[in-house]
């Protein structure tokens, strides 16, 4: 591997590792002392020296936002409730950036993650990037940036389950034809109200509330959206309500609203990373 870190960018209050490990994005691969993927269409190297992130691959402007250096992190930490469950994810996660992802791969990766644990997403986001994707280059690492919709939106519904899409292949190629053919434009919905937002993705094939709250935070930076999954319905039910058995539908995602508020992407994503990493395996559940 031969990748030259020419680039430095100021990165305090982070860690890479933490972050790119955190069930956000899938891609992602450890090499040498550092990580290659993709940003957008781009092939990235990043290595994490203390405060400070050395990169190869892309602009210092393109890495900082994408991780969301500007986030100020020590006064969203502050700004969490002060309970146990809450303040031991902080210290567990310290350092764990909710990411800027491209709209259109973060809703395909996600739209592919249903009922399935991380070291399966990431199987199929490399699948779907060899098979269908831009190989791009960076010295002589090789790696592939996330399928346009265009390109899947030609395919064949067998294709994409050759990729071990399942159900899920159906789902997929529905959103890429329907953005494809600009019947929907994710870059318009950033203009759209939370609500508003949450409607209109709940409306893209295979789009549930779990998949369009991921959406909502990590590509479209609405970090009041609160995704719960099997992992964070835990938590929630264990240890804000150890007494309680039986919920009203939808009483666990007003609860959270209410109770995280304005950060409560990033509490949600404290709690889930906690439990997933903490968790005995023989206790575990799907990841995503």
């Amino acid at each position: 591997m031969t990748v030259c870190c020419g680039v430095q960018v100021p990165a305090p209050d982070f860690d890479l590792a933490l972050t790119l490990d955190s069930g956000q994005t899938f891609h992602w691969e450890s090499l040498g002392k550092g990580f290659v993927g993709a940003i957008d269409q781009r092939a990235v190297y990043v290595v994490q020296r203390g405060d400070s992130l050395e990169i190869d691959g892309a602009p210092a402007k393109v890495v900082a936002r994408y991780f969301s250096l500007d986030h100020p992190l020590a006064e969203i930490c502050a700004a969490l409730p002060n309970d146990p469950a809450m303040m031991a994810a902080s210290v567990f996660c310290r350092g764990l950036r909710i990411m800027r992802q491209p709209k259109w791969e973060c809703l395909a990766t996600f739209i592919t993650s249903s009922m399935k644990q991380v070291a399966h997403i990431r199987q199929i986001s490399r699948t779907l990037r060899e098979r269908f994707g831009t190989r791009r280059s960076l010295g002589n690492t090789h790696l592939y940036s996330y399928p346009l919709p265009e390109v899947l939106a030609d395919l064949e519904e067998s294709d994409l389950r050759h990729c071990a899409l399942g159900y899920r292949a159906k789902n997929l190629l529905a959103t890429a034809r329907m953005i494809a053919s600009e019947e929907m434009d994710l870059e318009l919905l950033a203009k759209l109200p939370d609500d508003a937002l949450r409607a209109a993705l709940c409306a893209l094939p295979g789009v549930g509330l779990k998949v369009a709250n991921c959406v909502m935070l990590f590509a479209y930076e609405r970090l009041r959206a609160f995704p719960i999954d099997v992992w964070v319905e835990r938590v929630l039910r264990e240890k804000y309500f150890p007494r309680r058995r039986k919920f009203r539908p939808g009483e666990l995602q007003k609860f959270s609203a209410q109770y995280f508020g304005a950060h409560g992407g990033y509490a949600q994503q404290y709690l889930f990373h906690h439990a997933r990493k903490t968790t005995p395996r023989r206790l575990s559940v799907r990841d995503r």
